[in-house]
């Protein structure tokens, strides 16, 4: 699967994509990674991508023109069979989840378009993007932080990436025999059993232990009590 990034500051994905798991993944060519400068777009010699609001108001609107040429440009390699997304980030957008990840897996690209300033265009939500996303009900400063998210989310679905399928949580079925897709995302601990915390600094005497249903070994209970503490994602 190859992602297409269209921002303003395509060296903030430089460090995150050398590291771990995507690192290993863009190496051993699973998935693809392209980040793309919007300004390579823009047609004056200052290179400007956004100008002034209609209306008035305050702050600058990122502009359509180099954003549509970027899009067509990234769109050209593709052929009829390829799947294909173009991703705007929004606050306004649909909350981006589990299920949607899923569903952009199954793509062969997907272009994100990283806003930045008081917005974009909103002729881009309208006309150029297929899906207009957000990652929460907070409004950061570009959307260069939920494109890696996206491309995090999405990349450890694609087969071989995280290494065996059994790792993947997705494989643990959450309500069998009723078909669709979900996991539960579950308390987990490990050793020690009992940790001691006055150990490390001062305060009354205490020990934080494991639950013990999870020592007993009895999987049965052990199933029953994760579906208990657990949390269903779809």
């Amino acid at each position: 699967m190859r992602f297409d990034i269209i921002t303003i500051f395509p060296e903030i994905f430089d460090s995150y994509f050398k590291e771990s798991i995507i690192k290993k993944a863009l190496k051993k060519g699973l998935i693809k990674v392209g980040v793309h400068n919007l300004r390579d777009w823009a047609k004056d010699r200052r290179r400007i991508v956004d100008d002034r609001p209609f209306g008035g108001g305050l702050g600058m609107v990122m502009k359509i023109e180099p954003i549509f040429k970027a899009v067509a440009a990234l769109k050209r390699s593709k052929i009829k069979s390829q799947k294909l997304k173009v991703v705007l980030f929004s606050p306004r957008g649909k909350k981006f989840n589990q299920k949607m990840a899923y569903q952009f897996s199954k793509m062969d690209q997907l272009i994100m378009i990283c806003g930045r300033y008081e917005g974009v265009d909103e002729r881009v939500a309208k006309n150029i993007a297929d899906e207009v996303i957000s990652i929460g009900d907070y409004v950061l400063m570009g959307g260069e932080l939920p494109a890696t998210i996206v491309v995090e989310t999405i990349a450890r679905l694609i087969p071989g990436v995280i290494g065996k399928e059994q790792l993947l949580k997705e494989r643990i079925p959450v309500r069998p025999g009723r078909g669709g897709r979900g996991f539960i995302e579950y308390q987990q601990y490990t050793r020690p059993p009992q940790f001691f915390p006055e150990k490390f600094r001062q305060a009354k005497p205490e020990v934080w232990r494991v639950p013990k249903v999870l020592l007993s070994g009895d999987h049965k209970k052990i199933a029953q009590w994760r579906q208990k503490h657990g949390k269903i994602i779809e």
